[in-house]
């Protein structure tokens, strides 16, 4: 690691300790040369795949449009903000652990949708109804049923 003051290539670690509930490691370090000391963060780079839309595009996975996508759902509902994070976590942590490099647009909204059905279930139908473009009445009645089954 180069010093931030000096230039120097040479650095030592003088402590380290784990943050963000082990998601993280905070190293202080000090230059060699100068003696000055500096902080740095070290996370794992996960990469989430790339999406494929309906029409064939392909684009980096976007995770403010997963998070409007809910937010919207879940708009005047009863749900923390705390269980909308952790909802957002398990759709990325599912999309990494398919090891693809590119994903569905429409595994995805299926991931959404089993989160969803487990934070509330209006949400669960509101979402469904735009992602799955309900026609007419009897098939939105249909999804009524199901959940409730």
């Amino acid at each position: 690691m180069h010093c931030p003051f000096c230039g120097m290539q040479d650095t030592k670690v003088i402590d380290s300790r784990l943050v963000a509930e082990g998601a993280s490691v905070r190293r202080r370090r000090e230059c060699t040369d100068c003696k000055e000391r500096f902080t740095t963060f070290e996370t794992a780079e996960l990469i989430m795949p790339r999406v494929i839309k309906t029409d064939g595009t392909r684009e980096p996975f976007n995770e403010d449009k997963l998070r409007s996508g809910l937010h919207r759902a879940l708009e005047k509902r009863p749900v923390s903000i705390e269980a909308t994070e952790q909802a957002i976590n398990n759709v990325k942590s599912s999309l990494r652990a398919t090891g693809e490099r590119e994903v569905t647009s429409q595994e995805i909204g299926a991931l959404v949708m089993e989160n969803l059905k487990a934070l509330d279930k209006v949400a669960y139908i509101r979402f469904a109804s735009v992602y799955r473009a309900f026609d007419d009445i009897r098939e939105f009645g249909e999804e009524i049923a199901r959940l409730n089954d």
